[in-house]
């Protein structure tokens, strides 16, 4: 059984915008992916590890935990062997609370990466190859994320070449979420559960050439 690991926040989580609920496996991205790998005979497993918050290296002054670094090697060995890890972080970086812009999350997603290839691996264990996702550009926010994610549209602007830049440089693969899908019409930040479905339909193709 090949495993991909989705090292992800709240997008990969399926918060449901605007509310505390989660959308079930099946209708989140990453369940999407893995039913429709096994549809194509792929016996693979998908292990999500998305929490709500988190930041690309960065440290959220409110709630402890957040910052994606710590932690990273521990969870590649946890889950070892693993055909991929999947990275699709960035969108909290631009919270309020942080004067970042694109380049600040490219520096984060350089440093993670470092931190996979470097986790401690068993012997004769595989060092994953790496998928970066770039998020959809945040929208304007709206509602409580106005507050929130005050001006995060502007402050992101250019992430996705950022990353797509990093990702050639540090030999990783490269998809575009912008490309397929939309921040929530709800929120501005979140997926609706429309754009889970297109985002996870999408990425099925795309993954299994590369696995």
């Amino acid at each position: 059984m090949k495993q991909l690991l989705v090292y992800s926040d709240s997008l990969s989580w399926g918060i449901i915008p605007l509310t505390r609920n989660r959308l079930s496996f099946e209708q989140r991205w990453p369940g999407v992916l893995e039913i429709g790998l096994r549809k194509l005979g792929e016996n693979v497993r998908v292990i999500e590890d998305c929490l709500n918050g988190r930041r690309t290296i960065y440290d959220d002054p409110i709630k402890e935990g957040r910052n994606g670094l710590i932690g990273l090697q521990q969870r590649i060995e946890i889950n070892s062997p693993l055909e991929m890890v999947i990275l699709m972080l960035g969108t909290n970086d631009f919270q309020t609370n942080h004067n970042h812009n694109s380049s600040h999350a490219a520096l984060g997603l350089k440093k993670l990466i470092e931190s996979i290839r470097s986790a401690p691996v068993e012997p004769g264990m595989p060092i994953p190859r790496i998928l970066v996702i770039a998020p959809p550009p945040i929208d304007v926010p709206k509602g409580e994320m106005s507050h929130k994610f005050k001006n995060a549209d502007k402050k992101s602007v250019g992430l996705s070449s950022a990353y797509e830049d990093v990702a050639n440089k540090e030999g990783c693969y490269f998809f575009d979420a912008g490309n397929v899908t939309r921040s929530s019409l709800v929120d501005g930040v979140h997926l609706d559960s429309d754009q889970h479905k297109v985002l996870g339909s999408s990425l099925v193709n795309f993954i299994e050439n590369l696995i």
